[in-house]
This record gives structure tokens, C-alpha cells and sequence, in this order.
């Protein structure tokens, strides 16, 4: 299911440390509720939120997952005491608020002292070269213009880019992996983070990509800074993909 497989990418640095059987679990931006949906199986319970209608189809989404609940709030009205969650994530979210580091703030005091927050913002090519930060220079020129159009046109745009950016990159990315499978030249292409997902998930990431009008872009130092002003210790960051990735334990 490429959920799973997706989400093992996300919670690659989450383990049997950060979350039991018996665990209470928040998901801040739950969009259509797949990380929710991904992480239940492996907790206790999951409150959900998400300011926007997506939560209609998150609710519609889990249905089948008796240990999910889905509120319609945003990160600045979290509808729950502080300190009453054992894991609080939220991925791929933060980095479209104006003040992500009070948005991250507001997630941190939703975690019990002890308890852990995992978060996904959107890296500044901190690990890549030159040409690679030329493109996406030149891309989220793209984007400024993409995400000023109405929401219908916005999102028809986003999947002709998927169609013909998105997929023949990624397709690219699994020829050579197949004709190389000794080489690793080619995990520094474009989009070859996608080389082994589905069209939907390539459809889903462009619009949210280049359907935003705010998208900030941070270093590792910067998260561990961030993290560290909120409180938490002990910051572990995936080196895998997507960037970045990390996870900190909440000690005040």
C-alpha cells in the first residue's frame, strides 16, 4: 500500500521510543488524514485537525479507523489541553505559516513533558549544488505566478505539471535505477524523489507545491534552532528523503 510505504519515508526516525500501543497521538494540518490514517495501526488514539474543508474528506478517508478523530481547527486554536499528547506531528504544514516558529510553538505545548514532536518542513537545497538551486530558483518563479490563479485553474496547472514535469522526471529517475542498479548518479536528479510513486501522489505534491502562495524553505541549522527554542532536546534528523525531516523529545 503506498501509504505505508510513504509513510515509512515520514516516521523513519520515529520508533518504539517515541510511541506504544497505548499512545495518544496528534496530527497538526492532517490534509486528507493519510498520515493519520498510516500512524493509527501503531497507537492508541489520533486527533486530527486541519483548518480547511479538507477535513470532509479526511473524515471520509479514516472512516473505516475506529481510533481517529478529525476536528476542523488550525494550529493557533488546537482545540486540546497542553501536555496531552505523547507524539505531536505535523508534515509538510509549517512551512506555509507566515510565523513558523510560533506555529511550531503551538505544537510543542500539545506534548507531554517526555513526550516527542516530529515535524517535516520543506529544506533551502542546503545539501544540494549550484545548478540544482538555479532550477529551483527558476521554478518557484512558477510558482509566484501559479499560485495567484483561481483555485480551478491553479489546481488544472498543477496537474499539467505533473503530467509533464513531474512524471517523465520521475520515470526517468526508475530507468536509470534499473539500468544502474550499482550507481547512484541519478538520485541527484530532479523530482527523483518521485521515482517510485504513483501519478496521484506526483498530482498531489504539485499542487501543493506550486499552488501556495507562501512557501518557506529552511536549513538544518535553522530546524534544530527552531526546535531547540521550543523546548525540545535530543533532535534527530533523517537523512533520507523527504528533507528535512527530525523529531526532538520535549523536556520543558
Amino acid at each position: 500500500m503506498e501509504i505505508e510505504r510513504i509513510g515509512n519515508e515520514y516516521f523513519d526516525i520515529i520508533n518504539e521510543t517515541h510511541i506504544s500501543s497505548s499512545s495518544k497521538v496528534l496530527d497538526v494540518g492532517c490534509g486528507t488524514g493519510r498520515w493519520s490514517k498510516y500512524i493509527a495501526p501503531k497507537v492508541g488514539f489520533v486527533e486530527a485537525i486541519d483548518p480547511s474543508m479538507a477535513v470532509l474528506n479526511a473524515i471520509q478517508f479514516t472512516s473505516d479507523v475506529p481510533n481517529i478523530r478529525i476536528s476542523q481547527a488550525g494550529v493557533d486554536s488546537i482545540p486540546f489541553p497542553d501536555e496531552s499528547f505523547d507524539l505531536v506531528f505535523s508534515l509538510g504544514v509549517l512551512h506555509h505559516i507566515p510565523d513558523t516558529q510560533k506555529a511550531m510553538q503551538c505544537c510543542v505545548e500539545k506534548v507531554r513533558i517526555g513526550g516527542h514532536f516530529l515535524v517535516y518542513l520543506y529544506y533551502n537545497l542546503d545539501n544540494r549544488g549550484a545548478a540544482f538551486k538555479l532550477l529551483f530558483r527558476l521554478s518557484n518563479s512558477v510558482r509566484w505566478m501559479i499560485s495567484k490563479f483561481p483555485f480551478g485553474l491553479k489546481k488544472f496547472t498543477c496537474s499539467v505539471i505533473a503530467t509533464l514535469v513531474y512524471f517523465p522526471l520521475a520515470r526517468t529517475g526508475t530507468g536509470l535505477k534499473s539500468w544502474f542498479p550499482k550507481r547512484s548518479f541519478y538520485t541527484k536528479l530532479p523530482l527523483y524523489y518521485y521515482h517510485d510513486k504513483s501519478f496521484h501522489i506526483m498530482r498531489n505534491d504539485a499542487l501543493d507545491r506550486f499552488g501556495t502562495p507562501l512557501e518557506q524553505r529552511f536549513s538544518k541549522a535553522a530546524i534544530t534552532e527552531m526546535m531547540t527554542a521550543c523546548g525540545l532536546t535530543d533532535i534527530v534528523f533523517s537523512n533520507q528523503t523527504p528533507y528535512w525531516h527530525a523529531v526532538g523529545k520535549r523536556t520543558r
